[in-house]
């Protein structure tokens, strides 16, 4: 069966997350994540997309991205993977394929999903064990967002600038926010849009979705519609046969 094209509507945020082939590792050395770094600054500027937070971490990396043309997170996505597989295979001598298959993507309503997705994926290296807390991590955006630090890699969302009328304020309000981890819930719904390509907002923004791409934005319930003429019908039919 063919494969749904992605939910992408310029101006609106995506989670995007690029895994290695059987969990592999594709960062080894410092060399590594500094060329995965600038190709990703590269392909912002070629294909017109903001990046408002991310990790690079040791087997995959996560994104946080609005993309201001139709295409633009696709073809940077393929843009890096393809100069970073010719890299990464010329300096570790190897072939073959390096990507988990296609990269994961979930479109977002930003003024419910934007800042927790943000720290979501700032906090990854802690979940993984890797540090204490998201500052102990060199390779993300959470230095710019909570400390300020210079990234030219991070640009910031609207909604991140509601946070506070001055860059020291939006900082300390974030780092704040950052001292709470997300809980397991909506992790379990960030993670479960993302790995299934659905859209991650409450039902006004889904409706808005289906309506501007003409395409069902989340699975149907289980069971079906329980008020449709179709869905009577089978209850019917296998009530007849018990």
């Amino acid at each position: 069966m063919a494969r749904l094209p992605r939910f992408v509507l310029p101006g609106y945020p995506q989670h995007v997350i690029q895994r290695g082939n059987n969990r592999q590792r594709i960062l080894f050395e410092e060399d590594d994540y500094w060329f995965i770094w600038e190709k990703l600054k590269a392909a912002t500027e070629k294909f017109q997309c903001s990046i408002h937070a991310y990790v690079l971490m040791p087997n995959h990396f996560h994104l946080l991205l609005t993309p201001h043309q139709d295409n633009g997170i696709g073809k940077l996505m393929q843009y890096v993977g393809r100069y970073y597989v010719q890299y990464f295979n010329a300096r570790y001598e190897r072939t073959g394929t390096l990507w988990e298959g296609r990269y994961r993507a979930t479109l977002l309503d930003p003024k419910d999903y934007l800042l927790p997705v943000s720290l979501y994926i700032e906090s990854n290296a802690v979940r993984a064990g890797l540090v204490e807390h998201p500052a102990d991590y060199g390779w993300s955006s959470h230095g710019a967002n909570a400390l300020g630090e210079d990234d030219p890699l991070t640009t910031p969302h609207a909604e991140y600038n509601r946070l506070g009328r001055s860059m020291k304020a939006r900082r300390e309000h974030y780092a704040r926010l950052a001292e709470t981890p997300v809980g397991e819930p909506l992790l379990g719904r960030i993670r479960d849009s993302t790995n299934k390509a659905w859209v991650l907002g409450d039902d006004a923004f889904c409706t808005r979705i289906a309506t501007a791409l003409n395409r069902r934005p989340q699975p149907r319930p289980r069971g079906g519609d329980r008020r449709s003429a179709a869905y009577r019908r089978r209850a019917a039919a296998a009530a007849a046969m018990q």
